[in-house]
């Protein structure tokens, strides 16, 4: 029952920190990982490829999609129109994120955690990714459990999306600035 309220909530933060894709958001992509998949038939072998991508504009949007292709390029660009279609507004403060985090997609669990500038981005592999995408300078990072890529940039944009910073928690508890930091 406490999971399913979980997940629900989460649900309903990442919907209200849906994107529309404009004009004038300036979207760079990047590609995660590839994935050859063999179908054997009576003709012989069918390749095909599934490529994860990322896109982000380096302030705060992030969005993940997968595109399946008989070709690797193609895959790749339908991966970018899926990844255009579910973008995510974070909250990016001064490079960092604003508190800690920890969240779990699948077999893939996260925890990402504030750092100080010029620590640097301390992640590896498609966290660091995502991160780069959004925008992120300085944070440390650790994926625990399953390092499957597709599970690791849900999971990785599931704790990002859930992220407020003090701005957003005063506004839905509709108290001042000053409250929320002191109480």
């Amino acid at each position: 029952m406490l999971h399913v309220r979980v997940d629900l909530i989460s649900k309903t933060i990442m919907a209200m920190n849906k994107v529309k894709v404009n004009s004038d958001i300036e979207l760079k992509d990047r590609l995660v990982a590839i994935n050859r998949v063999t179908k054997v038939t009576k003709g012989g072998r069918t390749f095909t490829f599934a490529a994860i991508v990322v896109v982000g504009d380096g302030n705060g949007v992030i969005g993940w999609g997968l595109g399946k292709a008989g070709e690797v390029t193609a895959a790749i660009a339908k991966g970018v129109e899926a990844a255009k279609k579910n973008l995510v507004k974070v909250p990016v403060l001064k490079g960092t994120i604003p508190h800690e985090m920890e969240s779990r997609f699948g077999g893939a669990q996260v925890f990402l955690k504030p750092a100080a500038a010029g620590t640097g981005l301390v992640a590896g592999g498609a966290m660091r990714a995502v991160l780069e995408s959004v925008g992120i300078k300085d944070v440390l990072a650790k994926s625990k459990g399953s390092s499957n890529p597709h599970n690791l940039v849900k999971a990785t944009i599931e704790a990002l999306s859930q992220m407020r910073d003090a701005y957003t928690v005063a506004g839905t508890r509709g108290i001042s600035m000053d409250k929320v930091f002191r109480g």
